[in-house]
């Protein structure tokens, strides 16, 4: 379920503001299902999989850091995400939008920040 709930926040979040696994999926392994970052790096891209990560997933995947598991579960979680991310964006205007990421990005870079 974490799996699922981490592509689901993705998918909103990449619906609504373009925004990839560097920025939520990374760090959500890292910081809720305590995955080193090397897993965490190649279970991101295994979920983008097609055709963004495919090089660079192969690579963990050749080297043991990628959970295939987990991966299909997130892109899982990003497929129906997007939708939804898609159609609250749509319902903001332009300001609350671009507000709303930035209230994001500052509420990972601490959280990312206090982590480290």
């Amino acid at each position: 379920m974490l799996f699922i709930a981490i592509g689901l926040a993705a998918g909103v979040l990449a619906g609504m503001f373009g925004i990839g696994g560097g920025i939520v999926i990374g760090p959500a392994l890292i910081l809720l299902a305590k995955f080193q970052p090397q897993m965490a790096t190649g279970t991101s891209l295994g979920a983008l999989l097609l055709p963004v990560g495919a090089l660079g997933a192969w690579e963990y995947y050749r080297r043991g850091h990628l959970n295939v598991t987990a991966s299909l579960w997130i892109a899982l979680g990003l497929f129906l995400g997007a939708w939804v991310g898609a159609r609250i964006a749509q319902s903001l205007s332009g300001q609350q939008l671009q507000r709303a990421f930035a209230i994001f990005l500052v509420v990972i870079a601490i959280r990312v920040w206090t982590k480290a």
